[in-house]
C-alpha cells in the first residue's frame, strides 16, 4: 500500500472523528421543566447535544393538569401530542361516544345536548345562534397565523368579547353557559380581545367533537411529562434561574452562586417568570413591555375525591359540564383506585374573586354549590387536591388569552431567537397556545432554532403586524362586504368600534403548584459536563391542523392550517385541562 494512499486514509479518519468531536461539545441550557422545556432539551439531546435542564421548583412538569385521565385528539388535531404517546408507549383507552359534546348544569339539573334541545329549546336554539355567530367571525380570517391581516379584522383587536357577546342578545341562561365556556378556554370574555377569540375560532374551525376527544390519556399529562423527564441525562431541580448573559462565545446562566455555560439557551418559562431573570444584553422595551401587559386566562383546579359518584350515571364519563351558576367547568371521571372524582376549572372573574380564600375555604365553597345539586356529595366526599396556578408567581395565570389591543403589540414577538436564546412555551405557539399541542410544539420549535443558530442561520427580528394599512386592504373589505354590519347590526360607518384599554394584569401571590415527581440531579457545578447522547427517535409529519385546547399556536406550523371544507362546529376549543396547560 502507498504512502500517499495511507497518509489519504489517515486524513479522512481524522476528519470524521474531528466532526464527530465537534457534534459532542455542542451545549445547551434549558430553562424550564415544564413541557415545553421537557420537549426542548429531549429534541436536543436526541440530536447529540449536551443538555442541562434547570427547573426552579422541586418538582418537574410545570402546569400538567392533575386529571388521572385526559381526553386528547387524534393524530389530524394533535399530532405532535399523539407522536410523543406513541414514541414513549403510554396508555390511551377510545372514547365513548356520548362524551363528543358538552353536558350542562342548569339549576341543578344535569342536560346532554339532546335533552337541551327538548326540555330548553329557547337555551339551545341560543346556543346555535352563538356558535353560528363564532363561524361567522373564524370566516372573517383567512390566515390564522395573520389575523390582522386587514383594516377591518385589525379592528377587533380593539374591542373584548364581552361587548361583541352585548350585541347578540343571548337570553340570560344561555349567556351565562357562554360566559363560563368562554372563561374557561381563555379568560373572563371582558378581559379577552375579539380578534384572538376569531383566531382561534379559525384554528378549530370545522373540527369535530370526534377529532378533539379520540381517546383518553391513562394517568392524564403528567404521564407525559414523566416520560419525558425518564430520557433527559442531565437535571437540576430547585434552581431558580437569576440571570442569563449572553457573548460572543456562549451563554452563562447564573443559579445563585454557580454559573452554567453554555453554547446556547432556551428559556421554557411563564411570561411572568421571565421578568425575574436579568438578561445581558438587556430585552428591548417591546419584550419587556410583553412581559409586564400580556393577559393571562386565571384558573384555578380543584380536584373533588369521593367514594361513589354522586352524580346521574349518564354524566359519570362526561369531559366538559359547564355550569350556570359559578361552579366552573367541571370535568368528571372515574378514579384510578376506585370512587370518582370531579376536577373543576375555576377561570375568570370566577377565579379571581376565590383569591381572597384559603385552599380549604375554596373547596368548601365548590361543594357547598355541588351539594345543592347533589345532596349525597357531602356524605361521599373524600378529599381534595387543588392547583393555584392564578396566584402562583412564577406562573401568573394560566396560560396566554390576549386582551384587547395586545396582538397588535404583540403577536409572534416570541417566537424568534434573541442571539443565542430561543423561546418556549404555550404562549409563544401561534396556533395553539393554551394547549399541550402548543406546549411540545413550541419547545420542538426552539430546539430546532437552536440548531439553526449553531449551523450560522441568522433570525430577522419579529415583525408585527402592521395597522392594516395594506395596499390590498380595501379590495379584501369590499370582498368580504359589511363586516361589521354582520358583527354588529350596523354598517361601517355607523358603527366604529370605540378602542378598548388592554386591562392591566392582576398582581399575583405566591402559592405552591405540585407537579409530577421531582428527579434527583447532580449537585451544581461550575460548567456542565458532556452526557452521552441518546438516539433521536423517528420524527412523524409536522402538525398541520389545529388542535385541542389544551395546544396552542406556532411558530413551526409546518403546514398552515387549511380552510376546513364544512364547519360542523365553530371552533370548540379543546379542554383546558393541562399543561397549559404546561409550559
Amino acid at each position: 500500500m502507498s504512502v500517499g494512499w495511507l497518509r489519504a486514509c489517515a486524513l479522512v479518519m481524522l476528519g470524521l472523528f474531528s466532526v464527530s468531536a465537534l457534534a459532542k461539545d455542542k451545549t445547551a441550557i434549558v430553562i424550564g421543566g415544564g413541557l415545553s422545556g421537557l420537549t426542548a432539551a429531549y429534541e436536543l439531546q436526541n440530536k447529540g447535544w449536551q443538555v442541562t435542564l434547570l427547573e426552579a421548583k422541586s418538582s418537574l412538569g410545570g402546569r400538567s393538569g392533575m386529571a388521572s385521565s385526559e381526553w386528547i385528539g387524534n393524530d389530524k388535531v394533535q399530532p405532535v401530542l399523539n407522536k410523543y404517546v406513541s414514541n414513549f408507549k403510554l396508555s390511551t383507552t377510545p372514547a365513548p361516544e356520548f362524551v363528543r359534546t358538552p353536558g350542562y348544569l342548569i339549576d341543578g339539573e344535569y342536560f346532554s345536548a339532546t335533552d337541551l334541545a327538548s326540555k330548553q329549546p329557547a337555551t339551545a336554539e341560543a346556543l346555535k345562534r352563538f356558535d353560528k355567530a363564532v363561524d361567522d367571525l373564524a370566516r372573517s380570517i383567512d390566515d390564522p397565523q395573520n389575523p390582522a391581516a386587514n383594516n377591518t379584522l385589525h379592528a377587533l383587536d380593539q374591542i373584548n368579547v364581552s361587548s361583541w357577546l352585548d350585541k347578540q342578545n343571548l337570553p340570560a341562561t344561555a349567556r351565562q353557559l357562554i360566559n363560563q365556556q368562554i372563561r374557561t378556554r381563555y379568560d373572563e370574555p371582558s378581559r379577552l380581545s375579539l380578534l384572538y377569540f376569531a383566531q382561534q375560532s379559525r384554528v378549530y374551525r370545522g373540527v369535530s367533537d370526534r377529532d378533539l376527544r379520540a381517546s383518553r390519556l391513562v394517568g392524564g399529562s403528567p404521564v407525559l411529562a414523566q416520560a419525558l423527564v425518564k430520557q433527559l441525562k442531565t437535571i437540576k431541580t430547585n434552581s431558580p434561574v437569576s440571570a442569563i448573559i449572553q457573548d460572543t462565545d456562549g451563554v452563562t446562566v447564573k443559579v445563585d452562586n454557580v454559573s452554567y455555560k453554555a453554547d446556547y439557551a432556551v428559556l421554557a418559562v411563564p411570561l411572568r417568570a421571565l421578568n425575574k431573570i436579568q438578561m445581558t444584553p438587556a430585552l428591548d422595551a417591546q419584550h419587556l413591555a410583553a412581559i409586564k401587559g400580556t393577559n393571562y386566562g386565571w384558573r384555578d383546579q380543584i380536584m373533588l375525591k369521593f367514594k361513589t359518584p354522586v352524580w346521574e350515571s349518564k354524566a359519570r364519563m362526561s369531559g366538559e359540564i359547564y355550569s350556570n351558576t359559578g361552579l366552573g367547568m367541571l370535568w368528571i371521571e372515574p378514579a384510578l383506585k376506585g370512587g370518582a372524582n370531579v376536577v373543576i376549572n375555576l377561570s375568570g372573574d370566577n377565579a379571581r374573586v376565590m383569591q381572597a380564600f384559603g385552599d380549604k375555604q375554596m373547596v368548601d365553597q365548590v361543594l357547598i354549590r355541588l351539594h345543592t345539586f347533589y345532596p349525597q356529595a357531602r356524605g361521599s366526599f373524600t378529599g381534595y387536591e387543588i392547583r393555584r396556578y392564578s396566584v402562583d408567581p412564577s406562573m401568573g395565570g394560566a396560560y396566554l388569552a390576549f386582551g384587547p389591543g395586545q396582538i397588535s403589540k404583540f403577536w409572534r414577538l416570541w417566537e424568534r431567537p434573541i442571539q443565542r436564546v430561543a423561546f418556549a412555551g404555550e404562549h409563544t405557539d401561534t396556533l395553539y397556545p393554551g394547549t399541550l399541542e402548543g406546549a411540545l410544539r413550541s419547545g420542538q420549535r426552539a430546539a430546532s432554532q437552536v440548531e439553526d443558530l449553531a449551523a450560522g442561520k441568522s433570525f430577522d427580528p419579529a415583525k408585527l403586524v402592521p395597522a392594516a394599512a395594506a395596499a390590498g386592504a380595501g379590495a379584501v373589505v369590499a370582498k368580504k362586504g359589511n363586516f361589521f354590519s354582520n358583527l354588529f347590526g350596523g354598517s361601517d360607518d355607523e358603527k366604529k368600534p370605540e378602542p378598548v384599554k388592554a386591562p392591566e394584569p392582576v398582581a399575583p401571590a405566591p402559592a405552591p403548584a405540585p407537579a409530577p415527581a421531582p428527579v434527583v440531579a447532580p449537585a451544581p457545578v461550575e460548567a456542565p459536563k458532556p452526557a452521552t447522547p441518546v438516539k433521536a427517535e423517528p420524527a412523524k409529519k409536522a402538525p398541520a391542523k389545529p388542535a385541542a385546547k389544551t395546544e396552542a399556536k406556532k411558530a413551526p406550523a409546518k403546514a398552515p392550517v387549511k380552510k376546513a371544507e364544512s364547519a360542523k362546529k365553530p371552533a370548540a376549543k379543546p379542554v383546558a385541562t393541562a399543561e397549559t396547560k404546561a409550559q
